[in-house]
Formats: structure tokens, C-alpha cells, sequence
């Protein structure tokens, strides 16, 4: 399959002229260009991907070649199915409504196609300081980061400028990196507002928008500000919109309606579902116990089994500061991601255990959301999540070993998280001996 045989879609048309005779021309939105030369002696004979039948490489959408050496430097070499249906769409300028779970690939695919604009299209004359050519919108700090680090991976061997902003981090060094250029600006709403607000960042000449987690984002309360945002770029034929959410709730296809223009939908079903629904016994476990008990239970699966980087989830501030707080009490080595922590102690705990320095990472819900884990063998949920789809993400690593502690609290959430899977989960007593003090 090559791009030329794909529809064009109806996002590319041309705009009619305006009515009033006094209106400046809308800007047009992009169409695909021939890659600015590169200087670079990498070329593709050095990334080498054999075609697969059903499936789509990087290679098919004839993406520049920094880009592309960026790509095989990451280690992909087939496009996930949101990567391939978004491309299809998003890199002919058409704007995209997807229906995606975090561990579908979603970030590489708005990232690869905004940057692939990036590199296609030169960047207007005069861009000013502070004023990013694309806005990634995402609801909470740990995914902003992470989104930001990606984006400097792929970018690593062309000259874009990647920034982010967001709460709980140093405000007036972000203000700083605002004044010089940004193409890519990841951030968080009520950061992103209060530069916008004080004019130190400005939307007008947005030319690619991007929400991700929208859902997320509705129901965490950012809506109102998001609206305000949005209203500071320019209007939803004039810029491209890549809108992502777990679920296309009737609210978040309202909002998408609003925020879009003549919007091609695509969806995905999370493939750790498949995976989790397969009921594989030796990665996934249920574990019914009492909620006196759970904390004695983790002490000793971490100290008696082969339990060598263990992220355990809780739903509260509360219960994870408990549940370190006993770990360390059992010499066990443990650092804390909670809300109540500052953005540089997060950080620093996230590294040290990436690093190997901590067997285990306790962490609250809302900051474990679009945090990685292929750093983990174990994932224990303390508490079963009240959002179904962040069952799915903590079972979305291949290597990892899933455990879930059902308690009396939890059994409110069993029903909720089995209907999303499409499968029981198999509850058992703790092996024998564990909940022994």
C-alpha cells in the first residue's frame, strides 16, 4: 500500500473566499510537500523493514528522513493501528477524532505527523518568541513530560525546538524558555492559561492543535479552561485538530465537533484488552483479601517472591503515603509519586527506580496517569482503579506481571473494569503462608 492510493480526504479541500471583501484570506490548511534536502549521509538503506502483509511500515507514508532515522533510532519498525490510520489522515492536513487508550502508540502518531508537517512545510517568516507553531494540550504533568521527552527523541536529528509548561515546576525558568522560539509547546491547561493570560505565550499563529486524554480532561474539570485556550488559536478551518480520548463519549464527540473541522474518526481497541481478556494465568492474578490485610500481603510477596521492580497503585494520597511509609518500615527500598509531592521529588523517584535504585515505586492514581512501566516486572493494584481503561494500561506491558488485591471496597469496581475487559477476573485466596506476619 503506498499513500498515493489513499482518498484524499474532504479536510484538504481547498476553502472558498470569503464573503466580506475586507477579511483576510483563511489560511489554507497543508498539503503534503517534498522534504526540504537533508544534509545528512543517513538514508534509509541503513533501515532496512521488510513489507508484512495487513501490516503498515514507516516506510509506506514517505516520512523525511530525520524523521525517520528518529524512528529506527526508537526501535519501531511497523506502525501500530492508530499510528497507520492517523497517518493516513493527519499527514494530508485532515484533521483526526481517535478513539485510542495510553500503550496504543497515540503519541508517536500525532508526534510523527506534526513533525513530519515541521520538516514539509518552512515556518513562516517573522515567528515570533513564544509563539509555537503546534500546542499539545494533555491533563496531567507525568503525561505532558513524558509526551515532551518523546518529542525531542523524534526530533533529535532536525531543528525543532520543543518547550513545556506545566503546574508544580518552576514557573519563571518556563517563562524564560518562552521567550525564545518554540515550534512544539507541550502543556498542561492551567499552566498554559496563565501564560496565555499574562501574554507570555501567544496562540495565534497555531497551526496544529492536539488533545490528548480528552476525556480525561472533562472529567478532571479542564474544560472551561481548555475552551479558553482553544478560542486563542485560530479557528478550527484555518489550523489541523488531532483530538484523542480513550472513550468517544457523547460529550467528548461534542466537544471534538466543536473543536474540529470535517474530522475523519478512527478507533482502536487497546490490545493489552485482548491480552488481559485472554485470562493468562501466569501473568494476571486476583488475589481476594481483606483491606487490614493488604499491606502485610505486599510486604511479603516483595520479600518472599521474585519480585525484582514492583509499581504498586493506590487510589488515594492517603493510602499511598501509608503504603510507604509500611514498606519502609520493612526495609524494603521505595520512593512515593503522589500529588501531595513536588514535580522534582516525583521526578526523582521515577529515575531512581528506573535507575534500579528502588525495588518499588508507590503510586496515587492521579499521578500514575500515563506514567511508562516498562520498567516494572510487577504491577500490583493496591485498589482497583475507578477508571476501567487505567486497568488496561497497567496491564498493557508484555513483560509485566499484573496483581490485583480485591478488597471490600473494591468489589464496586470489579463489575465496572470486567465488562470493559470482557472477562471475570479469577479471584483466589493469597498463597498459603503470605499473610503471615
Amino acid at each position: 500500500m503506498s499513500e498515493t492510493d489513499q482518498t484524499q480526504p474532504a479536510a484538504e479541500q481547498t476553502q472558498p473566499e470569503p464573503q466580506d471583501p475586507n477579511q483576510k484570506p483563511r489560511k489554507p490548511k497543508r498539503r503534503r510537500r517534498k522534504p526540504r534536502r537533508s544534509q545528512s549521509k543517513w538514508n534509509l538503506d541503513q533501515f532496512q523493514v521488510a513489507p508484512v502483509a495487513d501490516q503498515w511500515r514507516f516506510h509506506d507514508f514517505d516520512l523525511p528522513l530525520p524523521l525517520m532515522r528518529a524512528i529506527q533510532k526508537a526501535g519501531f519498525e511497523y506502525c501500530t493501528s492508530i499510528q497507520a490510520q492517523t497517518f493516513e489522515k493527519a499527514l494530508l492536513g485532515g484533521d483526526v477524532v481517535g478513539r485510542a487508550q495510553t500503550g496504543s502508540g497515540k503519541t508517536a502518531a500525532f508526534l510523527i505527523a506534526t513533525l513530519a508537517y515541521f520538516l514539509e512545510e518552512k515556518a513562516p517568516e517573522g515567528q515570533k518568541p513564544g509563539a509555537p507553531r503546534a500546542v499539545i494540550i494533555a491533563p496531567t504533568r507525568e503525561l505532558a513530560l513524558q509526551i515532551e521527552k518523546d518529542a525531542k527523541a523524534f526530533s533529535e536529528f532536525a531543528r525543532i525546538s520543543v518547550a513545556c509548561v506545566v503546574g508544580g515546576m518552576d514557573y519563571q525558568k518556563q517563562r524564560e524558555r518562552l521567550e525564545r522560539k518554540v515550534d512544539l509547546l507541550v502543556a498542561t491547561p492551567g499552566r498554559l492559561l496563565d501564560f496565555h493570560t499574562k501574554r507570555d505565550v501567544d496562540l495565534s499563529e497555531t497551526e496544529v492543535l492536539i488533545l490528548d486524554e480528552a476525556d480525561r480532561m472533562l472529567s478532571m474539570g479542564f474544560i472551561p479552561d481548555v475552551k479558553r485556550i482553544i478560542r486563542a488559536t485560530p479557528k478550527p478551518e484555518e489550523r489541523q485538530t488531532l483530538l484523542f480520548s480513550a472513550e468517544l463519549s457523547s460529550d467528548v464527540l461534542g466537544l471534538a465537533e466543536q473543536w474540529t473541522h470535517k474530522a475523519a474518526q478512527v478507533e482502536v481497541e487497546h490490545e493489552a484488552a485482548s491480552t488481559i481478556a485472554a485470562g493468562d494465568s501466569d501473568t494476571v492474578h486476583a488475589y481476594s483479601v481483606s483491606d487490614e490485610d493488604k499491606l502485610r500481603l505486599l510486604i511479603n510477596l516483595v520479600k518472599q517472591t521474585e519480585m525484582e521492580r514492583v509499581v504498586v497503585f493506590g487510589n488515594t494520597r492517603e493510602l499511598v503515603r501509608r503504603i510507604d511509609a509500611g514498606l519502609r518500615e520493612a526495609g524494603i527500598e521505595v520512593g512515593l509519586m503522589s500529588g501531595a509531592e513536588t514535580q522534582a521529588a516525583r521526578l526523582e523517584a521515577q529515575d531512581a527506580f528506573r535507575n534500579g535504585k528502588l525495588q518499588v515505586l508507590v503510586v496515587s492514581d492521579v499521578a500514575g496517569r500515563g506514567l511508562p512501566l516498562e520498567d516494572a516486572t510487577h504491577v500490583v493494584n493496591f485498589t482497583l482503579p475507578e477508571v476501567p481503561e487505567d486497568y488496561v494500561h497497567r496491564a498493557s506491558g508484555s513483560d509485566v506481571t499484573l496483581i490485583n488485591f480485591i478488597g471490600e471496597e473494591d468489589v464496586f469496581s470489579l463489575p465496572e473494569i470486567e465488562a470493559y475487559i470482557q472477562e471475570t477476573l479469577p479471584r483466589k485466596a493469597p498463597p498459603q503462608g503470605l499473610l503471615q506476619v
